[in-house]
């Protein structure tokens, strides 16, 4: 994907709150999940130390399930990290953006794009984190087919923020120690 083209689709994205003012009814619910995200001291610690400004465009619809749970935990990680420049774009509405992110084939969302400074693309996550697939594949497979290696965690809210999270510190590091960027930031 061109730099021009993400760096236009990050244009277009909505802020938080003109987002959540496409689907009123459903707004509520997603302000409150934001204001129970459950992100640690520490986390916001490490959030508040990145130095690379990074852009970041959420594909996603209010309608969604998955997009309810998980769109307002990134936006509590955005509000932790100044250096996050955190925009929402309706699947349905950009998808010209994503067919180009088109994940086993299909329109998935929420899918996240990291990019650069200079809208240069770094890193995707779509549609769900490894703790809410395995979740899932608890529920879904059923005894027929035993998922031994996906224990559940106590509280799978906090480990899917704190694999949100990982996302963004690896995207971190791949900025910080580009050598394109550390010539143009002189670090």
């Amino acid at each position: 994907m061109r730099a021009s083209f993400l760096q236009a689709k990050h244009a277009a994205g909505l802020g938080w709150e003109a987002y959540l003012a496409t689907d009123p009814q459903r707004a509520a619910t997603w302000r409150a999940r934001v204001a129970r995200a459950p992100i640690t001291d520490a986390q916001r610690t490490l959030l508040a130390s990145f130095t690379r400004r990074s852009p970041m465009i959420c594909l996603s619809g209010m309608w969604c399930g998955d997009c309810a749970t998980q769109c307002p935990l990134l936006q509590a990680i955005a509000l932790a990290c100044p250096m996050i420049d955190l925009v929402f774009l309706d699947r349905d509405e950009h998808m010209d953006l994503a067919e180009e992110v088109r994940i086993a084939a299909g329109h998935r969302v929420p899918t996240v794009l990291w990019l650069t400074e200079e809208y240069e693309f770094v890193h995707l996550l779509g549609d769900r984190t490894l703790s809410r697939y395995r979740a899932m594949a608890r529920t879904q497979l059923g005894a027929a087919c035993p998922v031994p290696f996906a224990e559940a965690p106590s509280d799978e809210n906090a480990t899917v923020v704190a694999e949100w999270i990982g996302e963004c510190e690896r995207v971190q590091w791949i900025l910080r120690l580009s050598q394109r960027l550390r010539e143009l930031h002189g670090d």
